[in-house]
């Protein structure tokens, strides 16, 4: 009888220690596997490559008279690609860095419609259009770099300014801490995507997770080309505080425009985007 006894209490005692100790394990999967399968796939949550097949880039090519399909071998042999929307002798030059899921291609009509009088070297990223290679916020850079140095070298671009819309922006800060530019032109641009992440993701060690933290804000104030800066109000994407902590940093002249209304893939719908573009460049 109390050898029953006992097994009974025990076996009583079992479950419970069951429960704890699957708690336990639940509770250690989220705390280490969320985080880990962020820092494994951080790559396909900040970068959205839109490559594009040979053909088409010779179809475009062929589609818009006055534009060159110009390639660039970077320092570590990947494959770089670039439009070069031509303007007449002495036009100014602008750099162009895209978003995160641009084809950078589309805008070849909106420049020429838009700021005629004004050269255009269009950038596509690392994996995005007619460009070979992954992309990570170290080459990136260098391919700025590079890009920059080559419009100096054969397009006898003077003056030259920088545009970079969203993660791009970041990308022409880095160039125009680096480079001497005549002016910065940024579209919903942020200090820092270690901010914007934390904006999203409280309950992460972001600082610790993130690769390509994209750090603007430690930048700006060494910087001092004038900067123009448009912020749609209605940005779902990247908070306007974001963007106004960087511009309060930034070393040069600034020019802040609000595009009312305007939400964070539609600010070139503004009256006022165009219009304070070709106010800034000329």
């Amino acid at each position: 009888m109390a050898a029953r006894l006992v097994a009974r209490s025990c076996g009583a005692a079992i479950g419970p220690v069951r429960g704890v100790a699957l708690t336990i394990a639940l509770v250690a999967v989220a705390v280490l596997g969320v985080p880990l399968l962020v820092y494994v796939t951080q790559d396909r949550m900040i970068f959205f490559p839109r490559p594009i097949a040979e053909a088409r880039r010779a179809q475009i090519r062929e589609a818009a008279p006055g534009v060159a399909s110009i390639f660039l071998t970077a320092a570590d042999g990947t494959r770089l690609h670039a439009w070069h929307v031509m303007a007449g002798e002495d036009a100014p030059l602008v750099v162009y860095f895209g978003g995160n899921a641009e084809d950078v291609s589309w805008m070849i009509g909106q420049a020429r419609a838009r700021a005629p009088g004004v050269a255009w070297l269009l950038t596509d990223y690392r994996g995005y259009g007619a460009s070979e290679g992954a992309p990570g916020e170290r080459a990136l850079a260098a391919d700025a770099l590079a890009w920059f140095d080559y419009a100096a070298a054969h397009l006898n671009a003077r003056p030259v300014y920088v545009f970079g819309r969203s993660l791009g922006s970041a990308l022409a800060v880095r160039l125009a801490a680096e480079r001497r530019v005549e002016g910065v032109i940024l579209v919903a641009p942020f200090d820092s995507l270690t901010a914007v992440a934390q904006h999203y993701y409280r309950f992460l060690p972001v600082r610790l997770l993130l690769r390509h933290p994209f750090d603007s804000l430690s930048l700006a104030p060494r910087i001092a080309a004038p900067l123009l800066c448009l912020v749609a109000t209605a940005d779902e994407i990247i908070p306007a505080e974001r963007s106004r902590r960087l511009y309060e940093a930034w070393g040069g002249a600034k020019t802040w425009v609000a595009l009312e209304g305007a939400g964070h893939n539609s600010t070139d719908d503004s009256r006022l985007f165009w219009e304070s573009i070709r106010r800034f460049i000329r």
